[in-house]
């Protein structure tokens, strides 16, 4: 084939109804399929981890929960006071 002929057919093609009908029905299935995929992904991690740090309650603090008995360091050693 001569190159002249060869680009006529090129153009021909790719002018051809089918061949554009067939790229806009490809293109209009990829949108959807993104479209798709970005409404359903899993959440990012660290939108996870904003949504559990709202969830979380203040810890309590433990002397606030009620008596105990408060321990030195020389009833943990066993020592005795003169």
């Amino acid at each position: 084939m001569y190159p002249e002929s060869m680009f006529e057919l090129v153009k021909h093609v790719l002018t051809s109804w089918q061949v554009i009908a067939v790229t806009v029905a490809i293109v209009l299935y990829l949108n959807i399929v993104f479209y798709a995929a970005r409404y359903y992904r899993t959440p990012r991690i660290g939108s996870i981890a904003k949504k559990l740090s709202f969830k979380r309650k203040a810890p309590r603090d433990v002397s606030a929960s009620g008596p105990e008995e408060v321990s030195n360091s020389n009833d943990e050693l066993g020592l005795e006071e003169d």
